[in-house]
């Protein structure tokens, strides 16, 4: 591994610390997860930022860094995540700490960061139906109704207690009419209606409620989701486009969960300090990417979102 110095900027000098996250088994996906079997072999992986740019019929069509960043070095570490809300809920938020505090049983593994310093860019990546990579643009706050792994429901959202008195609302649909339906819109009680023919029945909304409340329903990356797809096609990526639907389940609750966590954590007036964040969906091994395809892509998509950092940072030195 080269040589790195330890001073200011970046954490270490010229170094980009990138985290990227991979699920664990679930369901049809077994023993291994084919977004972390695409993940792992970038662990502890380092790239020189100005190494191979991609060249076709003579121009590059991957973004490089400018000159005065030639040296800049990018430090990969790859982390499994459980296919469960409560340990997105444990996990991610720690991740976007200064320094990041990582799950005991793999801290030792991971390149440290020095104190002050989280990592310069997460990128999530998780397994969606057959079909090409889909690039997210969003996350999203509420509406997750599927069980995880372990048959557990994302939290529950409910409202002040001024609105729901005493009572709460139980984890049961209940009927309503619609003069009750026209009332709880009214006061926002954290629960959606449904239709049922004859009359409404009302489940509790769940996802991010306490800790999460000044954040918006929608959170988009600050990365350029539309122009990074257009580089990476010209590449010769071309199985990827972008989405606005990460799936409102696990992969949608990591992202938003860590695109929270990286404002809530970040500084507006240091764009280059903070944690950029992105998730992508690859399709399950050989649908019809392959295991080793995913990587590379992964790889690309590191060294382009890296690149734009190098600029940025150098713009404001």
């Amino acid at each position: 591994m080269p040589a790195l110095s330890s001073t200011s900027g970046g954490g270490e000098e010229g170094v980009f610390n990138v985290l990227i996250t991979g699920f664990g088994p679930f369901q049809n996906h077994k023993p291994e997860n084919p977004s972390w079997l695409a993940v792992k072999p970038l662990h502890n992986v380092v790239i020189p930022l100005d190494a191979d740019p991609v060249v076709i019929d003579g121009q590059v069509v991957m973004r490089t860094p400018t000159t005065s960043s030639k040296h800049w070095l990018v430090k990969i570490s790859a982390l499994e995540i459980p296919v469960e809300y409560e340990a997105v809920m444990d996990i991610v938020p720690k991740l976007h700490l200064r320094p990041p505090v990582l799950p005991h049983e793999v801290k030792d593994d991971f390149y440290p960061l020095p104190l002050d310093k989280g990592y310069d860019f997460i990128f999530h990546v998780g397994v969606a139906g057959r079909g090409p990579l889909r690039m997210e643009k969003l996350g999203h706050k509420l509406g997750y109704y599927m069980k995880d792994a372990v048959g557990r429901m994302a939290p529950i959202v409910k409202g002040p207690l001024s609105d729901f008195g005493r009572r709460g609302i139980e984890d049961t649909d209940v009927s309503i009419g619609e003069q009750s339906l026209q009332v709880g819109e009214r006061l926002g009680l954290g629960f959606e209606m449904e239709n049922t023919g004859d009359s409404y029945s009302a489940r509790p909304n769940r996802g991010f409620g306490v800790g999460y409340e000044k954040f918006s329903d929608e959170i988009y990356t600050d990365i350029d989701v539309s122009r990074l797809v257009y580089d990476l096609r010209n590449s010769g990526i071309e199985q990827i486009y972008s989405s606005m639907d990460a799936g409102h389940y696990i992969c949608d609750f990591t992202y938003y969960c860590s695109l929270a966590e990286s404002k809530r954590n970040g500084k507006p007036y240091e764009k280059d300090r903070n944690t950029q964040v992105l998730f992508v969906h690859c399709p399950p091994v050989g649908q019809p990417l392959t295991t080793e395809e995913v990587t590379e892509a992964i790889r690309r998509i590191v060294f382009w979102v890296c690149s734009e950092l190098a600029e940025i940072h150098d713009m404001a030195t």
